[in-house]
Formats: C-alpha cells, structure tokens, sequence
C-alpha cells in the first residue's frame, strides 16, 4: 500500500522514497512506490499532479486500489529516488478545490443550493447547483460572502470520522465510503466528505470570481476562476477594457454604453445596406432583362461578372426568376477564381443536374444543386467554354423538345 503523504501535507514539494515495483507495458514503465506526494488524477474530481521522479517526468499518476502508480516513458534505473511536483500546478488545484468548497457551501448556506456536479478545467472551474435559475443580485451576495470568509482567514483543517459518527457533524453532502471518512472544515462553517488536497487557510484561495452561469439540465451551472487564476481572468480582462477604451476614446467605465451605441449604429447602417443591395440588384437584374436574347421563344440571359462572387450573383438570379421565365448562365472570374451560376425556369423539361454530371467529364468543376439550378467551381481558364457548352447542351435540348 502506499503512504499518501499528500493528504496530511499537501504543502510537500519535494520527498526521497522507493520503488516498490515497476512494470514495462506498452513503451512505459508503471511505478509503485513505498510512499508518494503525487495526488492521482481525477482522485475525487481534482486533477492530478505534475512532477518528476527522479528529474525523469512523471506522465500520469492514477489510484490502483491502495496504491497510487505513476507512469514514466524513461526508465529509472535507481530503487531509491526523489520526488518533486511541480507547486504552481499544485497550488493551483488547491486554490480551485478549496475555493469550490467555500463557494458551495456559500450556495446552500444562502439558498440551499446543493451542488451536485464539479469539474476543474485547465482555466476554468464550474459547478451544477440545484436552483431553478439565478439573479445577478443573488450572485452578487454569494460571491462578497464567499470573499468575506476568504478575507476573514479562518482555518481549514481535515480529519477522518467513522460512519456511526457522520451525524455528529453538519456535512454538507454524504459520503460515498463507508468507513475512515475523510472530513475537510472550513472552521465550523463547512464540513465536506473529500480526499483532495485543500489550503490550510481561506486566505490563501486570494479570491473568487464567478464569471458566467446558464441553465443545465434543470440545475446552475456556474463558471468560476479562484487565487491565481483569478488575477489572471482581471489582468487579460483589465487590458481589454483599457484596450477598447482608448481605442473609443472613452473612460472605461463609459465604454459599454460606447459600444452598444456603436452596435445599433452598424445594425441600422446593415439595414441600410440591406436595402440599397436589393436596388442595385433589381437595377442589374431589369438591365440583364432588357439585354436577354431568345432561342426558341425562350429567353437566354448570360453574363461572365468580374466584379461579383456567387453570393451576389444568387441574389440577381433569384430577381430574376421573381419576374420573368428566363433561363440564366452566370459566371464570375472574381479575385481569379471560375465560379458558375445556371438556372431554368421550372416549367421546362430539362435536368441542370444530369447536364453538369456530363460536362464534369470535360471540366474539372466542383459544384451541385439541383434539377432546376447548379451552381459551383472550376478552374477560371475554363470558365467561358464552360458556360458556352452550358448554353448549347440547353439549346439542343430546347430544340429537342
């Protein structure tokens, strides 16, 4: 069995040990040692740590019934060896753990928010909380209370209790074994079943910051950062507003109505836009109209566009198969590229699809639609023999019919 020295000392960085047993399996060597600082990974939600054994890098650590293995791809050719973690990772997942506690049980002193889910990601941490919704008012108060207890510096201390005793003391959750309970207490204020890691103070989380929180499967999920992490979320956040700020030339508490000011103006101006597009469109579509040409009483318009992309073309096809019943053949040779709109009237008897599948095996295009309308790639230097062959494989079928 090895001795978990990370539970009674978590401020331990650096030990001597031995190993116990090492296996080679898959291109890596699996390590048990006589005893080990290295908290294992997902050990009751919290990550794991980070270290070296003997300076060879320690990939994984997990929990194998009594032991903790550690994974390794070198191998350690010495039984006696020195462990180091790496203390900002391990400092970190004590802030975000410790901190997790103190903002739960802020929750359920406050509202009787039970939290029923908990996840530390690599810059955030959240929680689920069994409440229907949640007011910025109502997360306002959780956080300055949480923030008060951290300020206030109470003790956090932990123990381990029988099962027969768990009524003795005002846990916060059950807990999932049922004997050697390991307790951690926030100084009579909370009293959490965990084998994780925790601070020995509530000075040292520095801070809690909830930053966002949606509704999920009936509960509040809330997005939170604690100590380190916290001044980092302000820092990037700090230099952004001051960022926008002077870019607006406005004072940084000024910026967000600035802004939102800036946000209705492009909205009306898009409107504008908007507007203005669809009567340049119906301005070019009446003037492709007026210049079409017939063959066998059916009207042809067709135009190569240097100026337009297919977006733009879609729109002036559309106009036109609004008032008339004219076939199209479009390209556009915009920005060097060969792109092709075609389109007939629904009335008539011919498949654009089929067409297209024959002329792919005399052009390289790319594209697709529909029996009616095709539209897609092919290489600019093609582009007019492309829709000239579009126009004469139509033109024979006209004919044909």
């Amino acid at each position: 069995m090895t001795e978990k020295l990370y539970l009674n000392n978590p401020y331990l960085r650096e030990i001597d040990a031995r190993i116990v047993e090492k296996i080679y399996k898959d291109g890596k060597y699996y390590i048990k040692l006589n005893r080990t600082i290295f908290y294992p990974h997902l050990s009751g939600g919290q990550p794991g740590d980070k270290g070296t054994i003997n300076g060879v890098k320690v990939l994984e650590v997990y929990e194998d019934n009594m032991d903790i293995i550690h994974v390794t791809k070198d191998n350690i050719h010495s039984d006696k060896v020195i462990l180091n973690i790496d203390w900002d990772n391990r400092l970190d997942k004590m802030q975000q753990h410790t901190g997790q506690h103190l903002l739960s049980a802020s929750f359920y002193k406050l509202y009787n928010g039970e939290t029923v889910g908990f996840h530390i990601g690599e810059d955030y941490v959240y929680i689920d909380v069994t409440l229907p919704d949640l007011t910025e008012e109502e997360a306002e108060k959780v956080e300055i209370y949480a923030n008060r207890i951290i300020y206030s510096n109470f003790d956090i201390k932990s123990y381990y209790i029988e099962k027969q005793d768990i009524g003795k003391i005002p846990v916060r959750k059950q807990p999932t074994v049922n004997s050697h309970i390991r307790i951690v207490e926030i100084d009579n204020i909370d009293f959490s079943p965990c084998g994780g890691t925790h601070l020995r103070q509530t000075g040292e989380i520095g801070l809690i910051k909830i930053r966002k929180w949606e509704k999920y499967k009936g509960n509040i999920r809330l997005e939170f950062v604690c100590g380190n992490r916290a001044l980092s979320d302000y820092t990037w956040k700090n230099k952004a507003v001051n960022d926008i700020s002077l870019l607006l030339s406005s004072k940084d508490k000024d910026i967000y109505g600035k802004v939102k000011t800036l946000l209705e103006q492009k909205i009306e101006l898009e409107k504008e836009n908007r507007s203005l597009r669809e009567e340049i469109v119906k301005y070019e579509g009446k003037e492709l109209l007026r210049n079409s040409f017939k063959v066998n009483n059916r009207s042809f318009i067709s135009k190569i566009f240097t100026d337009k992309d297919l977006k733009e073309i879609n729109a002036i096809s559309t106009f036109l198969n609004n008032v008339s019943s004219s076939i199209h053949i479009f390209g556009s040779s915009k920005d060097n590229k060969g792109q092709f709109l075609v389109s007939v009237p629904k009335d008539l008897d011919i498949n654009l699809k089929n067409i297209l599948k024959d002329l792919s095996n005399e052009f390289e295009i790319k594209g697709g639609g529909s029996n009616n309308t095709v539209q897609g790639g092919c290489n600019s230097e093609d582009l007019e023999k492309l829709l000239t062959r579009f126009f004469e494989t139509i033109k024979d079928k006209l004919r044909a019919g």
